[in-house]
Formats: C-alpha cells, sequence, structure tokens
C-alpha cells in the first residue's frame, strides 16, 4: 500500500506505515460486526503526541508489553477494531508499538486547510502531523482512508468500491 503514498517522511519504516495502512483500510472496509466506524491513528514521536493530547477514558491498552501491543500483531488487530468504535486516537510509536488509545488530540488547526465535507476526525489528522511533523491516518465512517503526512494530505484510498485514488 506504500505506492499509494505520494510522499512519506525519511524517518517512518516502510514496514510499520504498511502494516498500519493495512489495519486502516480493514476497518475502513469491514467495520466493526456490521456496523461502519471510524479511526485515527498517529504514527511517530509517540512521547510528543502523548504530550499533545488527553486520554477520553482510562486507555485499554496502558500497561501492556510491548511485544503484544505491536500494530501488525494478529492478536493486536482485533482489540484495534473493538477500540476503535470508541472516539479518540490511536498513538503508534515509530517501531510499531501501540502506546494509547482514545486520546483527545489538542493541537492548533491553524494553517490546515482540508477539502469540504471532511470533518473533525480529519482536521485533528492534518493538524496533529503538521504540528509535530508526523503521520496521521484518519478512517472515515464512509469507507475512506486519507493518510497525512506533516499536514498534507499524502494518500486517499477508498475501500467502497475498490476504487483507490491518489
Amino acid at each position: 500500500m506504500l505506492e499509494q503514498l505520494r510522499f512519506k517522511p525519511e524517518w517512518c519504516r516502510p514496514e510499520v506505515l504498511d502494516a498500519l495502512l493495512e489495519l486502516a483500510v480493514e476497518i475502513a472496509r469491514e467495520g466493526r460486526e456490521g456496523h461502519h466506524v471510524g479511526a485515527l491513528f498517529t504514527l511517530g514521536r509517540s512521547e510528543d503526541v502523548l504530550a499533545s493530547s488527553r486520554p477520553l477514558i482510562l486507555d485499554p491498552v496502558a500497561g501492556h508489553a510491548p511485544g503484544r501491543t505491536h500494530i501488525a500483531d494478529p492478536n493486536l488487530r482485533g482489540t484495534v477494531k473493538e477500540l476503535s468504535r470508541l472516539d479518540g486516537a490511536f498513538v503508534v510509536a515509530e517501531n510499531g508499538t501501540v502506546v494509547a488509545s482514545c486520546r483527545y488530540l489538542d493541537v492548533p488547526s491553524a494553517g490546515v486547510t482540508l477539502g469540504l465535507g471532511l470533518g473533525s476526525r480529519h482536521l485533528a489528522a492534518a493538524s496533529i502531523s503538521k504540528h509535530l511533523q508526523i503521520v496521521a491516518v484518519a478512517v472515515s465512517q464512509s469507507g475512506v482512508v486519507r493518510v497525512y503526512c506533516e499536514g498534507e494530505e499524502a494518500a486517499v484510498i477508498d475501500t467502497t468500491a475498490g476504487n483507490r485514488r491518489h
């Protein structure tokens, strides 16, 4: 799926980003138990993301061994799909470890421009990616995945009709 990206940061590990995109597309296509859900993931600079966010609820992934919370772990993927029904962002470290979930991202949105019809999840994704120079992935309940790199839309993956756009 990395070929979908117009650009990506040099620091970003391809296998981690690919695993994250695969999971985002699965969530967009399948939803959870037949219901469409949205999700938001940040990738990179996890300590800075945690400092720029706050928990919405007690964090379900907190306290688990990092080896058990890797984004590519098949056992974690079901958990992430289930947790995506809850509000808030997933925070993924550069090495692929999910370090937090259900986070409210609290960053300025000045200078971020979105297309018409995109809501607060996409604004939060674009804003945090610009503010911290990271990657953010927004999964829309309509089945579209948008990737933001450093505040810019790097890819749009439409899972509704098998169409993928750049």
